[in-house]
């Protein structure tokens, strides 16, 4: 044990009454009075608020066009969707990321192929990228998924799939923040889809955008998120407007409304403040559980900044207690944990519709028998990232 270590497990007594959840949602002042704001206007739907919201995060991560949408998940659908793709083409993805993702591949009309990952850094590496592509004839699009945070190149990840930037849609859902090399993730492929869940690193409580260069696809998905109208009831009810419309695509219900956005441009006036905590606590979790057998920690990026809406360890078999068991022992002490993710050939549903290499999917297998998701958020303060530190060491000294 390290001497800071030491410290630390001395310092706190075994068995603690303190809850540490896993991620606390915390919503301002700033952006309460934000939304008694628009609730006073007499609008609350899709109107200024949200459009003033689409640009703000755009000029935040770099890109033209910022499209608001329910969820992450809409956001990738219909982002699919603007592709125009054939129905049934191949779509490559992750095989360790959220059921949403494939669902979405799905609810387009098209078919996800799984692709392994590299079991230090539950990430597809080039390799498996040009076998899991190889393997099914070729793929019409990619999803990318920055898992926890941590930066993909999307650029060279397409390339080894054998496509344009132009056929890749970027599942940011974890990764506001991220940076893959000197560019933002938002600025980078065809569309970026960002997520506003409760527990995310600009949470609302749900919510999504789509960010975007192509001025005529952020258009169209304007359109598709709100039944595929050609105009939206903010523009209908304005002074002088018609309330003529007509439906152009078959589009969704995936519309954001001015009370979300409010508490969003509150979040993101913070966010900077709010990311810096959040690589505090993890370099905090580095120093405190440096050295603790069984526990491995999260991989850096060799280039690029990590924007830590995950602090994943490994359990490993030298540890006291198998990953399970563990999580057990955390939560009997009030300390939340989570494994991200379920590999999705596990998941009943989609190991019927997703298409799943003949060799297995090794890689996610052994990144989900060990993977443990640590509380992590802005909130956290250093008491609680002791408390943590000081069960794990505790937990593994059992042995």
């Amino acid at each position: 044990m390290t001497n800071n270590a030491l410290a630390l497990a001395t310092s706190a007594p075994s068995g603690s009454s303190r809850r540490v959840p896993f991620a606390r949602t915390v919503i301002g002042s700033d952006a309460r009075a934000a939304v008694d704001r628009v609730l006073a206007s007499g609008w609350v739907t899709t109107g200024q608020e949200v459009l003033d919201f689409e640009r703000e995060l755009a000029d935040q991560v770099g890109a033209a066009r910022g499209v608001a949408v329910s969820s992450c998940t809409a956001g990738i659908e219909l982002a699919l969707r603007g592709l125009g793709l054939p129905p049934g083409a191949r779509v490559l993805m992750s095989s360790d990321t959220f059921c949403g993702a494939a669902s979405a591949i799905t609810h387009a009309g098209l078919v996800p192929v799984l692709c392994d990952v590299d079991p230090s850094t539950a990430l597809p590496t080039e390799p498996l990228i040009h076998t899991a592509v190889r393997a099914v004839g070729g793929v019409s699009a990619m999803v990318v998924v920055h898992l926890g945070g941590h930066p993909v190149d999307v650029e060279r990840a397409a390339a080894a799939a054998g496509l344009g930037l132009d056929r890749v849609v970027e599942d940011a859902a974890h990764a506001f923040g991220t940076d893959v090399g000197a560019r933002h993730v938002g600025s980078i492929s065809r569309a970026t889809c960002f997520s506003f869940y409760a527990t995310k690193n600009l949470a609302i409580g749900e919510g999504g955008m789509v960010t975007t260069d192509d001025e005529e696809f952020a258009d169209e998905l304007v359109s598709s998120r709100l039944h595929g109208m050609s105009r939206d009831a903010w523009r209908r009810y304005l002074p002088g407007a018609t309330w003529r419309y007509d439906v152009t695509v078959d589009g969704l219900k995936a519309n954001l409304t001015d009370v979300q956005a409010a508490i969003g441009r509150a979040q993101l006036k913070r966010f900077d403040g709010d990311q810096a905590r959040r690589a505090q606590v993890a370099a905090r979790y580095d120093t405190l559980l440096h050295g603790l057998d069984g526990i491995r920690l999260p991989p850096r990026p060799a280039v690029g900044r990590h924007a830590w809406h995950l602090y994943a360890v490994r359990v490993g078999p030298e540890f006291a207690l198998p990953r399970d068991r563990l999580m057990e022992r955390l939560a009997a002490r009030g300390i939340g944990t989570s494994v991200h993710f379920i590999p999705l050939h596990r998941l009943t549903w989609h190991s019927r519709h997703c298409v799943i290499p003949e060799t297995g999917l090794p890689g996610a297998d052994a990144v989900f028998a060990e993977t443990l998701s640590l509380p992590l958020d802005q909130n956290l303060n250093d008491d609680d990232v002791d408390e943590v530190c000081t069960a794990l060491w505790e937990t593994g000294e059992e042995r």
